[in-house]
């Protein structure tokens, strides 16, 4: 593969993404493109009443992302800068689908089209999953204020919703790698070697420099 790499890891809440793609930024140089979550003012409240603040919740993230990826826009496609993000833009479809009423989805969704039109896409995306004890885990592990009202039965939700979703997205786009990594399973913040293994992926899909033994 000859492309710029833009990496995109994505998964639900909790399962790991900033890490590792903080890990694959250091190692390899790329520009880290971290979502905005806790300057968010209407998640807390979103965590506490789903129904109403759900539509205030995602035009927030829509805006925050849309105006990030812009940004990166003219870094990735003019200068050819590697990008690796702890998100995509096509994770608020996920979500809205999931929390807002019917009338509100389809207002977002004409906005979701009009702002992503000509977004650069990722040419490989990483999928973090995990079961729900696990993200728990890892959610409460974090700490975070924000996060401590999360409705366990709508984090197991939004994992099988990221499932269906990834399961598309790859039927619909074979020509993008998707590498999955089982969080039950693999724990490279706690072990090394499972990060090397990530992290030569990576490199061997972009044929980028060796990876650090």
């Amino acid at each position: 593969m000859d492309k710029t790499p833009f990496i995109a890891v994505e998964g639900p809440i909790g399962v790991g993404k900033t890490s590792l793609a903080k890990a694959i930024s250091d190692r390899f140089n790329y520009h880290l493109l971290k979502e905005i979550v806790e300057e968010n003012p209407f998640l807390g409240k979103f965590y506490d009443d789903i129904e109403e603040w759900s539509f205030q919740t995602e035009m927030f993230f829509l805006c925050n992302r849309f105006k990030q990826l812009e940004d990166i826009d003219r870094l990735f496609l003019e200068h050819k800068s590697p990008v690796v993000s702890d998100y995509h833009i096509f994770k608020n479809r996920i979500f809205a689908m999931r929390t807002l009423k019917d009338v509100h989805f389809q207002k977002y969704m004409q906005i979701f089209e009009i702002l992503t039109k000509d977004m650069p896409s990722p040419n490989m995306v990483i999928y973090m999953k995990a079961s729900l004890d696990t993200l728990l885990n890892r959610i409460s592990l974090r700490g975070r204020d924000i996060e401590k009202n999360i409705d366990p039965s709508y984090l197991e939700q939004l994992s099988k919703d990221y499932d269906l979703f990834m399961y598309q997205f790859q039927k619909h786009h074979p020509e993008i790698p998707v590498m999955t990594i089982d969080g039950d399973h693999i724990d490279f913040v706690q072990n090394p070697d499972q990060l090397e293994e990530i992290l030569r992926t990576v490199q061997e899909t972009f044929h980028k420099k060796e990876v650090k033994q």
